[in-house]
């Protein structure tokens, strides 16, 4: 007996797992390539409940109005740049081969213009290590080092929000309002809770509810889930 996996049930086009796209204020990118510095003025903190970070919203000099995560320690009317030879300051886009070997950035391209990619949840942030002609060695947060192109841009500083997950929800409404946010599915039901047609450890036949023995290495894909059958058994000689 088959189930619908999470990803099956996403694509079926029930609002349940859909996003409310249409409450989020922006999608968080950097501005577009420019081949001269460009100045701007932050004039707004933005929350969005589509983002674990606030939202600086910066108008630059060439009327261009951009929204990404806000760095901490800036200000409304503090001045950024965008492009060569901007300052390296909180806030500034620059190429990671124009930033200096321990600055901490953060929202990092993972090709040139892409609008950034990595480290942009709150309290993110990733360190330059090394830089080569070809390459600029970045210590991401999981502490690996990753290699990027050297005109990928990255903003300089810290995701603000970094002590955001340390607040506990104390209540189940407050989760189900944040879970409610984003869409995401919640409460999680227990499989072994769930009746047999709804999930293979789903059943009524004993006080314990969830089947005993894993699953079977002949299974069909859909029967396979929870503890998978071991590939041999005994005491090995």
């Amino acid at each position: 007996m088959g189930k619908r996996i999470i990803q099956q049930a996403r694509g079926k086009g029930s609002p349940t797992y859909r996003s409310p796209g249409f409450r989020f204020k922006a999608d968080a990118k950097l501005k577009p390539l420019t081949k001269e510095l460009v100045r701007g003025k932050i004039v707004d903190l933005v929350h969005c409940s589509g983002h674990g970070a606030p939202l600086v919203r910066i108008c630059y000099d060439d009327g261009q109005i951009v929204l990404f995560a806000a760095p901490e320690g800036i200000r409304v009317g503090d001045l950024v740049g965008s492009g060569p030879g901007a300052s390296c300051s909180p806030g500034s886009v620059l190429q990671l081969s124009e930033i200096p070997e321990g600055t901490p950035v953060y929202n990092i391209e993972s090709q040139p213009g892409d609008g950034g990619k990595f480290c942009k949840t709150s309290g993110c942030f990733a360190r330059i290590a090394a830089k080569t002609s070809t390459a600029v060695t970045v210590v991401m947060p999981s502490k690996r080092l990753k290699k990027f192109n050297v005109s990928c841009r990255a903003v300089v500083g810290v995701v603000a929000g970094g002590g955001r997950t340390e607040k506990p929800f104390l209540k189940a409404g407050n989760k189900m309002h944040k879970m409610r946010a984003r869409n995401k599915l919640y409460p999680r039901t227990s499989a072994c809770a769930m009746n047999a047609v709804d999930h293979p450890f789903g059943n009524s036949r004993s006080a314990r509810k969830a089947r005993n023995k894993g699953a079977s290495k002949y299974a069909p894909p859909g029967r396979k889930v929870g503890s998978l059958w071991p590939k041999r058994t005994g005491k090995r000689k």
